[in-house]
């Protein structure tokens, strides 16, 4: 699995970190091994940029997931072949998260910022994923799910 973290945040991160909990992100959700995935940190001013062009919303937010390939859980490609007719495993997406935003929240739960950072991380991996939590059953599904993974990712630290 192909997992490029870039932090242009200004922010000190656990890059590594954040890379092996998106391994353990993918693998739980049955996505094909060379899959790639990109996450971007940020500062708030790209995050509110980014949040007023796409999601036509002022202010930043503490993710965004912005999908490329159609993969869902347990799905081998994205839907193309190559030449030989094998699945493409393909690119995921983009999640971009914002650190400053994250140490906000996470001091307003009562945890790290690390552990803020893993759970918006595990969230935008979600929403590449094609979950969402705009309707109750939909909000049920993906936070629960969200939770299983994080408490499994916590388990094998």
């Amino acid at each position: 699995m192909s997992i490029e973290v870039l932090n242009e945040s200004g922010t000190a991160v656990d890059e590594q970190g954040l890379v092996t909990l998106a391994r353990h992100v993918l693998d739980g959700m049955g996505i094909h091994p060379l899959a790639e995935l990109s996450v971007l940190l940020v500062d708030e001013a790209a995050m509110t940029e980014l949040h007023v062009k796409w999601m036509g919303e002022d202010g930043p937010t503490d993710v965004l997931a912005f999908p490329m390939d159609e993969l869902r859980p347990g799905q081998v490609s994205g839907g193309s072949a190559d030449e030989s007719g094998a699945p493409d495993p393909g690119l995921l997406g983009d999640v971009v998260l914002c650190p400053s935003v994250a140490a906000a929240q996470a001091r307003e739960a009562g945890h790290s910022t690390e552990d803020e950072l893993r759970l918006l991380c595990t969230h935008g991996i979600l929403h590449l994923l094609g979950y969402d939590h705009a309707e109750p059953e939909e909000h049920a599904e993906m936070f629960g799910l969200q939770g299983r993974l994080l408490a499994a990712w916590q388990e094998k630290q």
